[in-house]
């Protein structure tokens, strides 16, 4: 029984720590997102649509398993960088523009668009812990709650920090998703 308890324990901690690492992400696109000017409301919406995608996208993994894993694996976090720098590189032409709305803004389609990018290395860690046979409902509740809660932190400093920046707020927040997508594709 205590090695359950103990196997249980040490498989719990290190779903606790993926759950971290995957939502940092979240995090940083958090960062970026929050320097467009948005409202609490959108805020909640956002952090809720990027939680459930960070839900699905590894139960999807999960469920493909190991069919396509490290072929896949590999092709997700290229499409996953190829997003944010189009998304980050938009959010920085526009902020130099002539003051039009950005092309793609975290609402509707362009919501789903920033948590389809951003919850891709789920997809992928899913595959793999679909070969492992992980706790699925474990698993996928404390992705979607910890990527949830890492987007909020970082919509609202964003927020917060946007006021500071001034003008090039915009731009700022394009450039922490443009560096984001490129360390992605350069796997740093």
């Amino acid at each position: 029984m205590v090695e359950n308890a103990s196997q249980l324990f040490n498989h719990v901690m290190a779903l606790v720590i993926m759950a971290i690492a995957l939502g940092m992400d979240a995090l940083s696109v958090g960062l970026g997102m929050g320097m467009l000017t948005l409202r609490y409301k959108q805020i909640l919406k956002i952090g809720l649509v990027i939680g459930v995608f960070h839900m699905i996208m590894p139960l999807i993994g999960i469920a493909i398993g190991e069919l396509l894993s490290q072929h896949f694996g590999e092709m997700a976090q290229t499409a996953g960088g190829i997003l944010l720098v189009i998304l980050g590189g938009q959010m920085i032409f526009s902020s130099f523009g002539r003051g039009d709305e950005p092309i793609v803004r975290p609402i509707g389609f362009g919501l789903l668009i920033f948590a389809f990018s951003v919850s891709l290395d789920s997809f992928s860690v899913g595959l793999s812990l679909g070969i492992y046979g992980a706790k699925i409902f474990l698993t996928i509740i404390l992705f979607g709650l910890t990527s949830m809660v890492l987007t909020w932190f970082g919509l609202i400093i964003g927020r917060n920090v946007r006021h500071f920046v001034g003008h090039y707020s915009e731009a700022f927040g394009g450039l922490i998703l443009l560096i984001f997508g490129v360390k992605l594709l350069l796997n740093v």
